[in-house]
Order: structure tokens, then C-alpha cells, then sequence
């Protein structure tokens, strides 16, 4: 089965029939965006042409290393950040360098800048009649700044420190002095601030010097009043007098005391020595003196002699005995003068210890002294401290002085920026730019044109139609053979002329016409009738009404082919209050109209809440302008709770002589329904959306 739509909305658009209206009126749009492209050429070619030029300034330290004094590491870092430059934009764009450039190029005589200057006819007339300001009223320096603004633009490259100065003009050889000028003004404000700060920084350090001075002097007077006070008299090395004796006595006592302890220890053991009557030979002291050396050296040359005698002459020999006796002397003397030496040495030992009590006193003096010192020379450190301390600020102070002054003497005060980049008088201009002037307006016109085309076309009404029109055929039910019994061309007047029946068409009809809210369909012989009901809702919708089915067939042969076989939520939920109307209420697949089917609940649940059908029948009677219920073969009082104020009941029928048909009239004849509608489904034509009524 082909494809079809699902339609909800009263009227579509036919985008066909919309987009063309393009092709039915492209020669008035492209003669009104010839019309358009020519005026915007006309007035571009008579504007006033503009010329635009910039200047470019990178803001860095210009200062240089040779002449820069006690310069931090980080000196050479850029000296402003973003927002710095930031800052320096808004400098550049301030009044007095503006005003300053205004006056030295002489601004205010140029009729650019003055609109007071030659004012037209049309300008003086608007004047003369308030409809416009004077600029005579404001004045004249403002007038000139106001213009200069709206032709300056000043702006920093984004992530840099380069500061762009652009300024358009109708002089191009204006439009490349003005920013070279600013860009002049500002370096020239900046050296200015310089020399300013510079000259502040003068004036402020030579009070500030002298000051010091002063405290500096009396800073030192106190360190020489309190040295000469306490005798902290300096010595070698630069450290107290005091201290440096006291270290020079504690050498002098350790050495006394050492020298003690050596003749001490040499005569203990040359005592010893001379008392167990050992040799003397052992003695360093004995050998060392030079007397003993010699008694030694005889005492060799007797025995040498004794020695020599002996091999001659006996020991009695008077010879002999002489100098044996003269050997015995000698040794007496070397004993005798041993003795000395120990005498000499305990004598050096009590000397020793008589030197080393008079160091110890003198050392205990010294350390009373030097402790006094120490306690005298923190003082006198801090002293100092202050002096240098102020010695330095002055020194700083006085070399800040002389650089400060040397510079304003020598006007080295270089601004913290520097063009890198002059404009130069612009060749062409930036406005206006003919051709695309030209072609923009020319396309931009042509876009308007088709919109207003097609706005006009939509809202004409032409290219608007009914929901649901142009649907693909599907495929149809076919009808019992009673529903052929005449040709195609004679068949539906022959019904209505043999039967009184009337067709789809004209029962549709007549439903209009009776202003009908109510339309209670019959169906005694089942369902095949029930096509009738479906056709007229069918019928009506496409005429523009708002159109609802009610299927209250047991089977729901009415809704089943208008859902397209589906099953969905109907009227047993909406009575068993499963539902709402929002989900009982669909549209039909292949018309305008709605429907709401049998449903999925329970039919005896539903059934027991049947009271609730005249409610439900107000609220969709209100809703729309009519309510087609299919009721199937029923009786008059199977309608009871659906009739109401324009009620029309039909009876479908396919073949006016079957029984059921002839009973069900007269069953509604005797309840006094005798003005029922006798529709007929046979012979039903294509409707006005060429979907056939036959069709499912």
C-alpha cells in the first residue's frame, strides 16, 4: 500500500505553489534590484571618500643599561602589563593630546571637523526650524573633539604590547599626520611625566641629604665618644687592645709554665742521678755544661796516660800514683760541678714558677678587663651598625642625587615607548568600495524582493490548502454487489429517484445546511453500510468544518479502516476512565476528520458507565462543529443518550428492500423519528482530495 499522510492541521502550505510565485514575478524582482543596485551605486559613487591610515607604538622600557644606575636583574622585563597598556590606550585617547593635535594642525578650520562651517541649505533649515541643534551651541573646542572621536580609534593588538593608532579622513595626507601627530603628543606627554617625576625625585632628595648628613655626623661622633669612654682601644688586626693582650699573656703563661715543667723534670732526675751515685755520663745537663766537658776531656787524657805508664811501671811507681791521684780529683770536681748544674736548675725552676704566678695574675686582670670589653663592644657594634646604616642610606641617596641631576641636566629622559611604525598617506580609499557596494546591494536586493514574493504569496492565501490534499490512492473495499445495479454515469440519481435515499454528497450537503451538531447514524444491515457515515464525515471535513466520528460499533468497522487497521485507546476508555479525550481523539489517515474508535478496554466495564455518553456527547458537540456517531444496527432506544438540540438521525442503507432495512424505518417511524436521512454509500465519487469513498 503506498505512503500517505498524517494530517492534524486545518491547512498546509503548498511550497509548490509558493516558491513558484518566484518564477511567475522574476521580472518585477529583478527590475526593482536593478532600480536598488543603481541608486547604491549612485550613492557610492557620489559619497565622499574616506581615507584611513594607523600608526603603531610598542610600548617597552627604552631606557638603556650603560646609563642605568644600580639596575635590578629584572630591569630589561617589560615595565607595564595588560592592563597597563590598557591604561596606556585610554592616555593616548585623552583629551589634552587630543586637543593638543586639534590646535597644532589646526583642526578647527576645516569644515571635516566644524559642522558649523558652511552649513548647507537643508542643515540651516532644519536649524531655523528646531528640528535640528545649532552646533553654533556647543562650543567651538567641543564641536572639533566630538568629530575627532568619531574618526579616532585607538586600540591595543590583542596579546602584545603594540598600541594601534587609526584615524580615517576625507585628506589622506590628514589621515597619516593626525596619528603620526597623536603618536608624537603621547611620547612627548610621557618624557614630560618623566622630567617631572624626575625633577620631584631632585627636590625631594636634597633636604633628605642634608638631613642625613647631619644624622650620619652624629651617628659616628657617638661611636668615637663611647670607644675613647670605655678604652676600647683598637690594636692590630683591628680588634680591642684588651682582648688582644689577654691572648698575647695566656701565649707568654703556657710557655713559663712548659719551661717550668722542663727544669723541674731536669733537676728531679739529675738529683736522682747524683744521689745513687750512678754515672753522670747519662746527664744531658752534665754533658751539655761546657766546664764538665772539659774535666771530661782531662779525665780522658789522665787515663790515656795511666793507661800508657802502666806497661812500663808498676802500680806503686810514684808516676803512677800521681796521676791516678790527679784522676781522682777530676772526678771529685765533675761531682762538685754536677751539683751546680742541679743547683742552677732548681734555681731556673723557681724562677719559672715565680714568673708563672706573677703571668696568672696578670692573666685574671686581663680576663676582668676584657669581659668589661665585650660587654662595652656590643654596645659599641650597634653603635656602628646605626652609623653605617646611615653612611649607606647617604650614599644611596647622594649617587640617586647626582644621577638624577646629571639627567635633568643632560634631559636623557627617555619615554617608555617608541613608534615603530608611521603612517603614510593612504592611496586608495576605504570607503566607498564601489563594486561591492554594488554587488551586495544588487544580491541583498534581489533576497528582500523573494521574501516579499513569497511573504505576499503566502499571506494571499494562494499558496495555502487544506490539510490532507494530494494524499496517494489506497486500496478500496469492495462494495456488495447491490451497490452496482446502474451504470456509473445514471447510478446515483437512479437511487435517489427509486429510493429516496441520497447520496454521500448531498447528505453531506444537507447536514450543512441544517446547521447540524449531531449527525446519529443507523446501520441495520451491518457493516458494509457502515461506509455511509464515514464517507459524510469524510465528505464534511474536506469542506473546511471540524468534523469528529464517534465508532460506538461493536466491531468498530467504522474507525478500523480510518486508523489504518490500528488499534488505539477509544470511547470504552474514555468510560471505563482509562483515558482522556487528549488520547481518545485521532486523525484520520486520509482526510481532515477526526475519529475516536471503539477502544481496548473492557466493553462491559465501559458499559456500566453508558450514563456518562450525553456528557461526553455535549463536550465534543461543543469542540466541534459536528459529531458523526456510527451506531451499527440498533433501535431507537440505543440512542436515547446520544440525541440532543440539532440532532439528524441517517440510516445507511445499500439495499432499501432487505428486511432489516424496512423494519428498522418503521421501528423509528413509530418512535417518531420520520424525518430520518436515508444515505446510501452506492455510487459515491472521488472526493475534493481525490481519496475514493469507497476506500478503506
Amino acid at each position: 500500500m503506498p505512503v500517505v499522510s498524517n494530517q492534524a492541521n486545518d491547512i498546509d502550505v503548498d511550497l509548490g505553489r509558493l516558491f513558484s510565485s518566484l518564477a511567475r514575478n522574476w521580472l518585477r524582482i529583478l527590475l526593482v534590484a536593478l532600480c536598488i543596485t543603481g541608486l547604491a551605486f549612485l550613492l557610492a559613487w557620489l559619497a565622499t571618500p574616506l581615507y584611513r591610515a594607523e600608526t603603531r607604538i610598542l610600548i617597552e622600557t627604552r631606557e638603556s643599561p650603560l646609563t642605568r644606575g644600580n639596575a635590578p636583574a629584572d630591569a630589561d622585563r617589560p615595565i607595564l602589563d595588560a592592563e597597563g597598556v590598557a591604561s596606556q590606550v585610554q592616555v593616548i585617547s585623552s583629551t589634552d593630546i587630543l586637543k593638543k593635535v586639534a590646535t597644532d594642525l589646526n583642526l578647527g578650520s576645516r569644515k571635516e571637523f566644524d559642522p558649523s562651517i558652511d552649513m548647507s541649505l537643508p542643515k540651516r533649515m532644519l536649524v531655523s526650524t528646531g528640528l535640528m541643534r545649532d552646533p553654533k551651541d556647543v562650543p567651538a573646542d567641543e564641536r572639533v573633539l566630538s568629530t575627532f572621536r568619531e574618526k579616532l580609534k585607538v586600540y591595543n593588538v590583542e596579546r602584545s604590547r603594540v598600541i594601534v593608532i587609526e584615524f580615517s579622513s576625507e585628506d589622506p595626507a590628514l589621515a597619516a599626520a593626525i596619528p603620526n601627530k597623536i603618536a608624537e603628543a603621547y611620547l612627548g606627554v610621557q618624557q614630560v611625566a618623566k622630567q617631572q617625576s624626575n625633577t620631584d625625585a631632585t627636590q625631594w632628595l636634597q633636604p633628605e641629604i642634608a638631613n642625613l648628613s647631619d644624622r650620619v655626623k652624629e651617628a659616628e661622633g657617638k661611636v668615637a665618644a663611647y670607644r675613647s669612654q670605655s678604652d676600647l682601644l683598637i690594636g692590630q688586626n683591628n680588634s680591642v687592645l684588651a682582648t688582644q693582650q689577654l691572648s698575647e699573656l695566656s701565649s707568654e703563661l703556657s710557655r713559663v709554665r712548659a719551661n717550668r715543667s722542663a727544669a723541674e723534670a731536669n733537676a728531679e732526675s739529675l738529683r736522682s742521678t747524683i744521689r745513687a751515685g750512678a754515672s753522670l755520663d747519662s746527664a744531658p745537663e752534665v754533658l751539655s755544661s761546657p766546664l764538665i766537658q772539659r774535666l771530661r776531656e782531662r779525665e780522658v787524657e789522665l787515663k790515656a796516660q795511666i793507661a800508657d805508664l802502666s806497661v812500663t811501671l808498676l802500680g806503686n811507681h810514684p808516676r803512677l800514683r800521681a796521676l791516678n791521684s790527679q784522676l781522682n780529683d777530676l772526678e771529685g770536681q765533675i761531682r762538685s760541678e754536677a751539683r751546680k748544674v742541679l743547683s742552677g736548675l732548681e734555681t731556673e725552676a723557681k724562677t719559672a714558677a715565680a714568673r708563672e704566678a706573677s703571668l696568672q695574675r696578670d692573666l685574671d686582670a686581663l680576663k676582668q678587663v676584657s669581659a668589661r670589653a665585650d660587654d662595652q663592644g656590643v654596645e659599641l657594634r650597634s653603635l656602628e651598625r646605626e652609623a653605617a646604616a646611615q653612611r649607606e642610606l647617604l650614599e644611596s641617596y647622594l649617587s640617586r642625587y647626582r644621577e638624577a641631576m646629571s639627567r635633568g641636566e643632560g634631559n636623557y629622559l627617555p619615554a617608555d615607548a617608541r613608534i615603530f611604525s608611521r603612517a603614510v598617506a593612504p592611496v586608495e580609499p576605504y570607503f566607498p568600495k564601489i563594486l561591492p557596494i554594488t554587488i551586495a546591494a544588487f544580491l541583498a536586493s534581489l533576497l528582500i524582493m523573494a521574501i516579499i514574493t513569497l511573504l505576499q504569496e503566502l499571506f494571499s492565501g494562494r499558496a495555502m490548502r487544506r490539510a490532507g490534499q494530494g494524499f496517494y490512492d489506497v486500496d478500496e473495499l469492495a462494495m456488495p454487489a447491490a451497490m452496482r445495479v446502474a451504470s456509473p454515469v445514471e447510478e446515483p440519481e437512479l437511487v435517489e429517484e427509486r429510493t429516496g435515499t441520497l447520496t454521500v454528497e448531498r447528505a453531506a450537503a444537507r447536514l450543512i445546511a441544517d446547521n447540524a451538531k449531531r449527525a446519529i447514524f443507523v446501520s441495520p444491515e451491518g457493516d458494509e453500510a457502515a461506509a455511509a457515515s464515514v464517507m459524510v464525515a469524510r465528505e464534511i471535513a474536506d469542506s473546511g468544518q471540524r468534523v469528529l466520528l464517534l465508532d460506538l460499533t461493536s466491531a468498530g468497522v467504522a474507525s478500523h479502516p480510518m486508523l489504518d487497521g490500528q488499534q488505539r485507546p477509544g470511547i470504552t476508555n474514555l468510560l471505563a476512565a482509562e483515558a482522556q479525550f487528549t488520547d481518545v481523539i485521532h486523525a484520520d489517515f486520509y482526510s481532515d476528520c477526526h475519529v475516536i474508535p471503539v477502544g481496548t478496554a473492557d466493553p462491559e466495564t465501559a458499559m456500566r458507565a453508558a450514563d456518562r455518553l450525553p456528557i461526553i456527547m455535549r463536550s465534543l458537540a461543543s469542540a466541534y462543529d459536528l459529531v458523526v456517531v456510527e451506531c451499527g444496527p440498533t433501535d431507537p432506544e440505543g440512542i436515547a443518550r446520544l440525541l440532543g438540540e440539532d440532532t439528524q438521525i441517517a440510516l445507511a442503507l445499500i439495499d432499501p428492500a432487505d428486511e432489516a432495512v424496512v423494519a428498522s424505518t418503521e421501528a423509528f417511524a413509530q418512535a417518531g423519528h420520520d424525518d430520518m436521512l436515508l444515505v446510501s454509500p452506492v455510487g459515491a465519487t472521488a472526493g475534493r482530495n481525490g481519496v475514493q469513498r469507497s476506500a478503506a
